[in-house]
């Protein structure tokens, strides 16, 4: 352990995986459509707000439409965006103290009368980074969820889907001040340059310290250089699956569009799919699934 560890709290915690992406949607309806179209099925509503779980093998997408959540899209005229992103981590609180002695900032807690509290900071723009404790005894779900039947389980529309990670929209400039972001408080570490994931080569890929997701960013290039509207955000999920094709041909039969033109189509390293609405796609690219941590109770 260097000195810069000790004096902040020691090394970056032990990222396990993803526990749950997060869209807030004003049209939580329409969005709950698209994914059932890529194979997720609605399992629970939240006990006390307009939230909803969705599911597909050991992915967890949230919907939440709660008015609090809201409040900033109506401004931007916007339907639906990743509003959130929760680590699974080992020791969630020992996490969050490290994240604040490193300058990160704490978001108010949101939660109710017999709601869990999960920590959490500020990410990209208006986005939440969860930490939630992978050492826990219980599911976060069965404390804030009702489930709407005995269903727990949802098999992928196709075997080891699971989730790539995101891309992140960054301003001109800034691949190094998010790099360091990533890096300091996570231990996130920045691939060579040349590497290439999926089929849009463009932009810097950090790789988690469990090796099992990945963030794009990406800076803006050509026309968008003059886009006042390239704001900082997560602006696209990723899957990752070992056969692209197989799984463009199962969504497809599900009626979920691709982009194939002559800058982009479908092949065997990745896929993109056309807007089903109009500020939403995903991404595929040819990823073979880590295997999950083995769990550990050890404090």
């Amino acid at each position: 352990m260097n000195a810069e560890e000790t004096e902040f709290g020691g090394p970056p915690p032990l990222i396990r995986g993803i526990e749950f992406i997060e869209f807030a949607s004003t049209r939580p309806e329409e969005l709950g459509a698209i994914l059932n179209r890529i194979g997720f099925r609605l399992l629970a509503r939240h006990c006390s707000r307009q939230v909803l779980l969705y599911r597909q093998g050991a992915m967890n997408i949230i919907v939440n439409s709660d008015p609090a959540t809201l409040e900033g899209m109506a401004r931007e005229g916007e339907d639906h965006q990743i509003s959130a992103i929760a680590f699974q981590v080992d020791h969630a609180g020992q996490a969050y103290d490290r994240s604040m002695a490193w300058g990160a900032w704490p978001i108010p807690t949101r939660a109710g009368a017999m709601e869990l509290n999960i920590p959490g900071i500020h990410g990209v723009g208006d986005t939440v980074i969860y930490l939630v404790d992978r050492l826990r005894p219980f599911s976060i779900y069965d404390i804030d969820f009702i489930y709407l039947s005995d269903q727990r389980e949802v098999e992928p529309i196709v075997p080891d889907l699971h989730f790539f990670g995101l891309v992140q929209y960054i301003t001109l400039g800034r691949s190094a001040q998010w790099t360091d972001f990533y890096a300091q408080l996570f231990g996130f570490k920045a691939l060579p340059p040349e590497t290439h994931l999926g089929i849009l080569p463009r932009g810097t890929i950090l790789a988690s310290p469990c090796g099992r997701f990945y963030l794009q960013l990406v800076e803006p290039v050509g026309d968008a250089l003059y886009d006042t509207e390239w704001d900082e955000q997560f602006a696209r999920l990723a899957f990752g699956t070992p056969d692209v094709l197989g799984t463009v041909q199962a969504m497809s039969a599900q009626g979920v569009p691709f982009q194939d033109n002559a800058f982009v189509h479908p092949d065997s390293h990745g896929a993109i799919t056309a807007a089903m609405s109009y500020d939403v796609t995903f991404e595929l690219v040819r990823h073979a699934a880590e295997p999950a941590p083995v769990a550990d109770t050890a404090p």
